[in-house]
């Protein structure tokens, strides 16, 4: 791919004074105009007022995989067994119910809410040994959880990613990381159908020699791999690039439109807020690097942030 606008990782800048092992599903609140973030690994649910630069941290009783805003407040969570409903931050958690999965060896990943308010979960083998992911979505509307399953567990998929539709509705993005793979399909939003699958677009693979090591020559060889995604109002999808250093915008019909670089080894998934839609958020890891990356990227693990010129959409809220 090549990109017709490339920026340097300068423009970053820190989001609030919390290290994440594992930043995740971050989403900007515009009722509350406050950034929500959750850590996998840390079991923790976050929030922060940029203003302030505080952080607010709720833990968990298990892994959080994805969550979304509730139209009736609070929020909806999938944690590792199950999907559960959280009415204010902090309060009780009452599970609605829980995905066709062992959470011994699996838990729900990447996720989000359509536009008619339905949450939408995908699943990771955490052995990596199988292609058994899987995207299930949940409709709560008629006041009695029922949940489907969209892309089934023999689908191929090893890493549940990339999740985000496009502002006409018309089209679902979905990524397999270790595959460095974006799907689409085509979706039909009345029914939540999908239909035509495709790519979307394809990184280059691994190369066998890389290594996460700054001072290995192999290093800047590797632009990675597909891991959490958004989409901007004009329809193009933002994708955050796990060991790549970087987050893509890719056009409609995947031309890549900017690279842009990062200063972390492992940005996870970004979004658009901000008071104009126009601030990108981007979560990052901290757990499992090695000290040498971590000694080249300290910011890995916060949340940053940098000013773009196109607006991002307003999250969708979960209806129940």
């Amino acid at each position: 791919m090549n990109s017709t606008s490339i920026t340097t990782s300068e423009p970053w800048q820190t989001v609030a004074p919390h290290m994440a092992a594992l930043g995740e599903s971050p989403f900007w609140h515009p009722q509350e105009q406050m950034l929500y973030w959750l850590d996998i690994v840390g079991r923790q649910i976050l929030r922060a007022n940029i203003y302030m630069e505080t952080v607010e941290v709720w833990p968990m009783p298990s892994e959080p995989g994805c969550m979304a805003p509730a139209a009736r407040g609070g929020l909806v969570l999938a944690l590792r067994d199950g999907i559960y409903r959280a009415r204010d931050w902090g309060g009780p958690l009452v599970r609605l119910t829980t995905l066709d999965y062992d959470p011994a060896q699996m838990r729900a990943n990447d996720g989000k809410c359509d536009a008619l308010g339905r949450f939408w979960v995908g699943t990771i083998d955490e052995t990596r040994t199988r292609k058994n992911a899987a995207l299930y979505c949940l409709d709560a509307r008629s006041g009695r959880p029922e949940v489907s399953c969209k892309i089934s567990p023999t689908s191929g998929i090893t890493t549940a990613n990339g999740l985000a539709w496009s502002p006409d509705q018309r089209t679902l993005y979905w990524a397999d990381t270790p595959s460095h793979t974006v799907w689409a399909w085509d979706f039909d939003l009345p029914s939540a159908a999908l239909s035509n699958q495709r790519v979307f677009a394809r990184f280059a693979p691994k190369p066998a020699d890389w290594s996460c090591e700054p001072t290995d020559a192999s290093n800047g060889a590797y632009r990675g791999r597909p891991d959490g995604a958004t989409v901007d109002a004009q329809g193009n999808y933002w994708v955050a690039l796990y060991e790549g250093r970087r987050v893509c915008q890719l056009a409609p019909d995947g031309t890549l439109l900017a690279d842009i670089a990062t200063p972390l080894q492992c940005p996870t998934m970004p979004c658009l807020g901000g008071e104009d839609f126009k601030t990108l958020y981007l979560t990052s890891v901290h757990h499992h690097r090695s000290a040498a990356e971590l000694a080249a990227y300290p910011l890995s693990g916060q949340v940053l942030s940098m000013r773009v010129d196109g607006a991002g959409l307003p999250v969708n809220f979960f209806v129940d």
